[in-house]
C-alpha cells in the first residue's frame, strides 16, 4: 500500500476470512466495488506449512497477541491473522446445519433460541456456497441431514480401508456413520478431472501448500480479486469506527497500516473480523454519540459468546497399526438431536490424523517416543455439543484494546453424555484406550454469538440480514450474528448466510 492508494470504496469489508471473502465475491458479482482491509498478511507457502513442529509447538502462523480470560489471565486465542482467516488452517469440514437448529431447541440444561430465519430461507444459499467452495458429501448415509434443492457438487471422498472398517465396526453397534461434507480441490482415483489435493496427512489444522484446500482466500477473495472490482489491502487494522454527525451511519474507519494511521471511506461498511474481534471493534469504538459502542442501543454487543464444546479424543488399539493418510472422511451424528432421553447432544467427526509431535503441544509430560508409538494406533475423533447463549458470557475491551473473554461453559451435561458414549462406541469397536484432551478458548476458532441477529433491536443488534438495527450503513458478517451455536461446524452457514445478505439486503444497492 502506499500513501497516494485510493481508500475508498462503495463497499469496505473488514477481514478476508469466510464471511469477509465470499460477501467481497458475491458483491463484485453484482458490479460492486469492494475494499477488503486485512489486518494480517498472506500465508506464505512453504515446507514449514506441513511441519507439525512448526504448526503446532512453535505456533509459526498465530499471532503473538494475548487476550484475558474471565479471571484476568492472559492466554493465547485460537485465532490466525491472515489473508483467508482461520480457514486457511481450518480443517475444511463444510457440513449444513440441520433444520431443527434454526428453530428454538430445548436442551437439558436450557433453550437454543430460534433463529430470526429459517433453514428454508437459508437452503439455497447453503447449495450455492457449496458449490462456491467444492464441498464433497453424500445424501442418504446420515439419519440427521437436512433436505436439500440441489446435490452436493461433488461425490464424498472415499474411506481408505481403516476407515472403511472402523465404519463396519460402528454400524455393527447400531449407528449410522456417514460420509463427512469436506471442501476440497480433489478427484478421486478413477473419476474425470484433475485436483490439487494429493490426499497427505497434513490438512487438518494445516496450511494447504497445493493450494487444495477451500479457504476463504482460494475460493472467494482470489475469484473476488479477478473480477478488477475488489481491493485487497493487507496490514490494515482497524482501530475504530467513526459514525457521522447523528450517529446513525458510518463516516469512516480508522486504520492503522505500515505508513501510520489512515481514514477508510465508504458508501457501506461490513465487519467480518470474527465474533470476538467484531465485537471487540464495535465497543472499542464508543463516543458521545454512542457511549456503550457502535451498535449497541440494546446492550447486547459482546454478550452471548459461545464456542462449541469441544474435545479430541484418541482411541488406541494396542494390536493394530493405523495406516490411514487422509482419516477426516467419517462422522456419527445419531445423537445429534436425541441422545436417548430426549435431548439433543451432538456430532462425532473423525479429524485429520494426529502425529507424536502434535500430541506434544498439550501432552507435555509425556515422552515423544511413547507418543509416536500411540499415534501409530490410534483414531482420532471431534466431540462436539451445543453451547448455550448466556449474556454474562460476554467480550469487553478496556482503554488500551486489549479483548477480555469471559464465558463459563454451557450445556456441559449433554457435553459429557456425548463423550460417554463416544467412548463406548469405540471401546465396542475394539479400542482398548480413550484419551481426551478437553478444549478450552485457546484452541476453539468455532466463536459466536457476540451481536446477535433478530427482529426485535431491544433484543437483537442486527436484523435478520446481519444489518445493524442502529447504523444504517454497517453489516456484519461473521459468526457473531448467530442466535444459536448449533453443534455442527459454522463455516458453511457463515458462508451461506453471506451470499444471502448480498442477495436479498440494501449491501448490494
Amino acid at each position: 500500500m502506499t500513501e497516494s492508494e485510493d481508500l475508498s470504496a462503495s463497499v469496505v469489508v473488514v477481514g478476508s476470512g469466510i464471511g469477509g471473502a465470499t460477501t467481497a465475491l458475491a458483491l463484485a458479482r453484482r458490479g460492486v466495488d469492494v475494499l477488503v482491509l486485512e489486518r494480517g498478511e498472506r500465508l506464505p507457502r512453504e515446507p514449514a506449512n506441513f511441519s507439525p513442529e512448526e504448526v503446532f509447538l512453535r505456533r509459526r502462523y498465530k499471532p503473538a497477541e494475548q487476550w484475558l480470560d474471565g479471571d484476568g489471565r492472559p492466554f493465547a486465542p485460537g485465532v490466525h491473522y491472515l489473508v483467508g482467516g482461520n480457514s486457511k488452517v481450518y480443517g475444511a469440514s463444510l457440513p449444513r446445519f440441520r433444520e431443527a437448529d434454526f428453530g428454538a431447541v430445548e436442551h437439558r440444561e436450557g433453550t437454543s433460541p430460534a433463529w430470526p430465519f429459517s433453514y428454508a430461507d437459508l437452503e439455497p444459499y447453503y447449495g450455492q456456497a457449496e458449490t462456491l467452495y467444492k464441498v464433497h458429501g453424500a445424501t442418504g448415509e446420515d439419519p440427521t441431514e437436512p433436505w436439500r434443492s440441489t446435490p452436493f457438487p461433488y461425490p464424498a471422498l472415499s474411506h481408505e480401508p481403516y476407515v472403511a472398517d472402523l465404519a463396519d465396526r460402528l454400524r455393527a453397534q447400531g449407528v449410522h456413520p456417514a460420509s463427512n461434507a469436506m471442501g476440497l480441490d480433489r478427484v478421486e482415483p478413477g473419476a474425470a478431472g484433475t485436483g490439487a489435493c494429493v490426499r497427505c496427512r497434513t490438512c487438518d489444522g494445516f496450511p494447504c501448500m497445493y493450494g487444495a484446500k477451500s479457504d476463504a482466500e482460494t475460493c472467494a477473495l482470489a475469484p473476488a480479486l479477478e473480477t478488477g472490482l475488489v481491493r485487497l489491502v493487507t496490514g490494515a487494522q482497524v482501530r475504530r469506527i467513526v459514525l457521522d454527525g447523528d450517529g446513525r451511519r458510518v463516516d469512516h474507519l480508522v486504520v492503522g497500516t505500515p505508513d501510520g494511521i489512515t481514514n477508510v471511506r465508504g458508501g457501506r461498511f461490513v465487519l467480518s473480523a470474527g465474533s470476538v474481534n467484531s465485537a471487540a471493534l464495535l465497543l472499542a469504538s464508543a463516543d458521545a454519540s454512542c457511549p456503550d459502542g457502535v451498535a449497541n442501543s440494546s446492550g447486547l454487543v459482546g454478550r452471548n459468546f459461545m464456542m462449541h464444546n469441544n474435545a479430541h479424543v484418541a482411541a488406541v488399539d494396542v494390536n493394530r497399526r493405523n495406516d490411514v493418510v487422509f482419516q477426516k472422511t467419517l462422522s456419527v451424528n445419531d445423537f445429534y438431536h436425541d441422545g436417548g432421553d430426549g435431548y439433543p447432544l451432538g456430532t462425532l467427526q473423525l479429524i485429520g490424523k494426529v502425529q507424536g509431535s502434535m500430541m506434544k503441544s498439550w501432552a507435555t509430560r509425556t515422552p515423544r517416543l511413547l507418543l509416536d508409538g500411540i499415534a501409530t494406533r490410534s483414531v482420532e475423533w471431534l466431540v462436539m455439543t451445543e453451547d448455550l447463549p448466556d449474556p454474562e458470557n460476554r467480550v469487553t475491551v478496556d482503554g488500551s484494546g486489549r479483548i477480555t473473554t469471559a464465558r463459563t461453559a454451557r450445556n456441559t451435561l449433554p457435553y459429557k453424555e456425548l463423550h460417554r458414549k463416544a467412548k463406548a462406541l469405540l471401546h465396542g469397536a475394539g479400542y482398548d484406550a480413550v484419551f481426551t484432551q478437553w478444549f478450552d478458548i485457546s484452541m476453539n476458532s468455532h466463536q459466536c454469538g457476540t451481536v446477535v441477529a433478530g427482529a426485535d433491536p431491544a433484543t437483537s443488534v442486527l436484523d435478520p440480514w446481519c444489518r445493524s438495527h442502529d447504523v444504517a450503513n454497517l453489516w456484519v458478517v461473521d459468526g457473531g450474528f448467530f442466535p444459536s451455536s448449533a453443534a455442527m461446524n459454522p463455516a458453511l452457514t457463515i458462508a451461506a448466510q453471506a451470499l444471502r445478505v448480498v442477495a436479498e439486503s440494501e449491501l448490494a444497492s
